[in-house]
């Protein structure tokens, strides 16, 4: 197996970092919520062209909230940014919030991919699915693959849906002197997915006769010709954290810079149909933390490892509706 299927780390590695999933068992769709129990800076960056998104205007670094309490990731398109609500109601429930006086306001942003077009669309994650995706939440390894805001995901769509692949969440961290970067990422690309070290498609659009990988890239460059696509029917949501003191701005740049993670890792990537988000959070919980530059090295490299794990711990999956799936590791196997 490529690099990536060594110990990748976890998201939850980083001091202060909590992930819970809930997976929707009447249909592939879910949600999965990343909590900062105690707060954390947070900063946002979108570069897909049809972004889901809550919240992400107070992140901005001249903006007056200086932390967030948890990031909702979730799938049903726009219908899924109601899970927000689910871990506001949670994060009420037990006293934590930003204190405005009268109370305690829980700030929620999040970031929705499509994967309606994956079993029953008028199945989405709501309100519950996101309070019970906080009641599960813990700061062990979490599952990956076809679980929480992965569980409806697919890559590989430029050639239609019948050549795609199954997508799926994953997650990775790096420590460096005591300080840890993680991410933890939902990979629903329109593009391919490759090793991030060697450039080996892991998973993507397949041949017409869908036994072997086709090269998305390749094939538009040599002129072949893409299926009409919906504007924000597929996307990449994601958080990088880390327990490093960093503030408000540098939040911002990290969120930034760990789009190169998505970019080593998915061709192409930030299309006109993916609303490709990351949100970069910081606990401050080491006891020092690293230079930018350090940093920015670490969420890039945590980012693109974390997206190949997305694919290669997804799983094969087949609807109701009779679309099949196959997992990067199926079609491996299926090679000559």
């Amino acid at each position: 197996m490529p690099s990536t299927d060594s110990d990748p780390g976890s998201i939850t590695r980083v001091q202060g970092i909590e992930v819970g999933h809930h997976t929707d068992a009447r249909r592939p769709t879910g949600c999965t919520v990343v909590l900062a129990r105690g707060g954390a800076v947070g900063g946002c960056d979108v570069r897909g062209a049809a972004p889901g998104t809550r919240e992400t205007d107070l992140l901005h670094p001249s903006n007056l909230v200086q932390q967030v309490h948890a990031v909702m990731l979730s799938g049903g398109s726009a219908w899924g940014l109601d899970a927000a609500s689910g871990a506001m109601r949670w994060l009420d429930e037990q006293g934590i919030g930003l204190d405005v006086g009268v109370g305690r306001v829980p700030i929620v942003p999040a970031a929705v991919l499509f994967d309606l077009a994956v079993g029953d669309s008028r199945i989405r994650p709501g309100a519950d699915a996101g309070h019970a995706a906080c009641q599960a939440a813990s700061a062990a390894r979490p599952a990956e693959g076809n679980v929480g805001a992965g569980m409806g995901a697919c890559v590989g769509k430029v050639f239609g849906m019948d050549r795609a692949m199954k997508g799926g969440i994953g997650t990775a961290s790096l420590t460096v002197r005591g300080v840890t970067v993680g991410a933890l990422i939902a990979c629903n690309a329109v593009g391919d997915v490759v090793d991030p070290h060697s450039g080996a498609l892991l998973a993507g659009a397949r041949s017409p006769d869908g036994r072997q990988l086709h090269d998305t890239c390749r094939a538009l460059l040599r002129g072949e010709e893409p299926r009409p696509l919906l504007a924000g029917t597929n996307t990449t949501i994601g958080v990088i954290a880390t327990d490093a003191r960093i503030t408000k701005v540098q939040a911002q740049r990290l969120a930034v810079v760990s789009h190169d993670g998505l970019a080593r890792a998915i061709r192409p990537v930030h299309t006109m149909s993916d609303g490709d988000t990351l949100f970069a959070l910081g606990t401050g919980l080491a006891e020092h933390s690293l230079g930018m530059l350090t940093l920015s090295a670490m969420a890039a490299e945590a980012v693109a490892l974390a997206t190949a794990r997305a694919v290669l711990a997804a799983q094969s999956l087949t609807t109701a509706e009779g679309l099949e799936l196959p997992c990067a590791r199926e079609l491996a196997a299926c090679r000559p």
